[in-house]
């Protein structure tokens, strides 16, 4: 009794969030309903001396279950789109086939599907130019030794001199920018570049020696300058580096901006109390523009305070707070920092004016010349939706697999535009990929995950040998849930049954797959070597199993699962089997083992298999 109500049950949540087993209504009831409503339509156009309509179970697609075998000739249907010469409404010519597109989920689910309330994404941007700061400028090696390097009082140089006099040794700068020769004298150094350091000192030399000289410089190292970096940074403080350092560097070493006081637009560089430098960061962030500063000891990099900064989200390239320039700004301004996406035709303004919540929605013209300010929250939006979506199809098909077909546009209407390989599609078989059915099932299957695991974490106890044997329990459950909890279900809606389409409305990014004809079945599960093999007419479930080594030992042998090629999922015993059928042997449990939680787990297994996936129990 226990494992008959187990079993009905899982029957019950395969067909409610399975996702080979998502049938909304019953297709050959839809279609005989449809007929006697177009029997009624037609006797009043006889009346009226109209052409009867074709009936709705046959008008499905052209040929066998509606397709339209790859070069069969192809005629007008009443009510459907012209199949010899296609048209959508506003796109003259036909169907195009772009790139593949990205299915999108649909804008308003049921209410039962609709998952989590969404909060204010607003408060969770961080500034644009954030990832800035995360040790890659400080972590850089840099020697400061190319050419261009300047030279400066402290740096050591290597020289050697050979031919009609003889020296080896290692120079310092001093602090009036020379180095001491013996037999020349000072040579002033300082403030060349390294590339015309050579130069210099065989200069000098010659005007002492005149010939048979040979001269070789190197400067070994550079002399480090100490910056102190302030202001609105994570760290402030001194920081030693090359001269050539950027302010980049200085900044990361400090540990980057603060995210919500520190201004990325208004960075200076102080030398003895003025500003020698002014740095945008926006500047470099969008086109590589960096001021090339030479550092001397004792500067400062000051970071000032964040400026008045407008929340941009929704349809545009990278989501985040922009700081605006002076007291505020356009939104021409904006845009050009924040990169729209070319869907955006709206933005939705809301802030605070005079000490009052203020709110507009503007058109992406109008919005250019409206005054932002400080702590605005702009969304992008696209609310000029297009007249057409985008729906593909896969499989044994001989033509376009890509349709742009307009709102509202049903799948017999697709399926009549639609060319199959007459010779290998298996058109009884047709199912639909849905984005929007495949997160319900994601959100269905979570839930009854958590269900399982509150069951098995809240079970009481009698004893403290049964509190063991919870606890255990407990641990293969909580294994099992996070395994089952990374199943992706495939979204499979079952469109096609006893050889009859259903009609359907389409929605944006739907897949219509067309399998090939097999002539093969899978056996899986709990059989000794899981295999394909032949379909025959006169094989069991027996057979099957012992053509894949024969059932294991924990083999459920009288409940054995069917999935069909369109997305079915029963009993084989109620379905049969059929060629290009997947036979799931189920595991069978003791239910003196696991007590009440084998069942539940069993139905989780289910759906995990539903969705592809075979888990197996650690306790097995």
């Amino acid at each position: 009794m226990h494992k008959t109500f187990a079993l009905a049950l899982l029957l019950a949540l395969i067909a409610a969030f399975a996702p080979r087993g998502v049938q909304a209504v019953d297709p050959l009831a839809t279609a005989i309903r449809d007929d006697r409503l177009q029997q009624k339509e037609e006797e009043s156009s006889r009346r009226l001396g109209a052409p009867s309509k074709i009936p709705a179970s046959q008008a499905a697609m052209r040929g066998q279950y509606g397709a339209v075998p790859h070069g069969q000739a192809t005629y007008p249907q009443p009510g459907l789109p012209n199949v010899s010469q296609p048209r959508l409404e506003g796109i003259p010519g036909g169907p195009v086939r772009p790139g593949t597109v990205e299915p999108a989920p649909i804008a308003a689910p049921p209410a039962w599907g609709a998952g989590p309330y969404e909060g204010s994404a607003a408060a969770q941007l961080l500034p644009y130019g954030a990832n800035l700061f995360t040790g890659n400028f400080s972590s850089t090696y840099h020697d400061g030794l190319q050419p261009q390097y300047v030279i400066m009082p402290g740096d050591r140089i290597l020289l050697r001199i050979w031919g009609a006099v003889t020296y080896d040794d290692v120079l310092v700068v001093d602090q009036q920018g020379n180095i001491f020769i013996p037999e020349v004298g000072p040579v002033r150094v300082g403030g060349l570049q390294h590339s015309q350091l050579k130069g210099a000192v065989k200069q000098q030399l010659s005007t002492v020696f005149t010939s048979n000289v040979d001269v070789y410089t190197n400067l070994l190292n550079t002399q480090p300058v100490a910056v102190f970096v302030t202001g609105n940074v994570a760290k402030p403080g001194r920081y030693a580096g090359g001269p050539d350092d950027g302010i980049m560097y200085y900044l990361d070493r400090a540990g980057g901006i603060l995210p919500a006081q520190g201004s990325y637009r208004r960075v200076e560089v102080k030398r003895d109390g003025r500003v020698v430098a002014a740095v945008d960061l926006y500047g470099f962030i969008s086109s590589g523009s960096l001021p090339r500063i030479r550092m001397q000891a004792g500067d400062v990099v000051l970071v000032g305070e964040k400026g008045p900064s407008v929340s941009c989200l929704g349809l545009l390239r990278q989501p985040a707070r922009y700081e605006l320039t002076g007291r505020g700004g356009t939104g021409a301004s904006l845009l050009g920092t924040c990169r729209l996406l070319p869907s955006a035709t709206h933005a939705s303004v809301a802030g605070t004016r005079n000490g009052e919540a203020f709110n507009r929605y503007l058109s992406i013209a109008e919005f250019k010349s409206f005054v932002l300010q400080d702590e605005d929250v702009v969304e992008f939006l696209a609310d000029k939706p297009g007249g057409t979506i985008m729906v593909g199809a896969t499989g044994a098909i001989a033509g376009p697999s890509r349709f742009p077909v307009r709102k509202g546009a049903t799948l017999k209407e697709l399926l009549c535009w639609l060319e199959v390989d007459k010779d290998l599609a298996n058109t009884s078989a047709i199912y639909l990929r849905r984005r929007s059915v495949a997160e319900q099932q994601k959100r269905s299957l979570k839930e009854s995950l958590i269900r399982l695991e509150q069951t098995a974490l809240t079970a009481p106890s009698s004893s403290v040998d049964e509190a063991s044997i919870r606890v255990k329990e407990a641990e293969l459950v909580q294994n099992f849930v996070q395994r089952a909890a990374n199943i992706e279900p495939d979204g499979i809606v079952v469109v096609a049954r006893k050889g009859q389409i259903t009609d359907l409305v389409l929605e944006e990014g739907d897949i219509v797959y067309v399998p090939q004809r097999s002539d093969v079945v899978t056996i899986t599960g709990e059989v000794m070597m899981p295999r394909t093999v032949v379909y025959g007419e006169k094989l069991g479930i027996k057979d099957y199993a012992k053509s894949a080594g024969g059932f294991t030992e924990r083999a459920d042998k009288s409940n054995v699962l069917v999935i069909k090629p369109n997305g079915e999922t029963g009993y084989a015993r109620e379905m049969g089997i059929g060629p290009g059928d997947q036979l799931l042997i189920l595991p069978e449990y003791d239910t003196k083992g696991v007590q009440i939680l084998k069942d539940i787990v069993q139905i989780m297994y289910q759906v995990a298999v539903s969705a592809g996936v075979v888990l197996v129990p650690l306790w097995r």
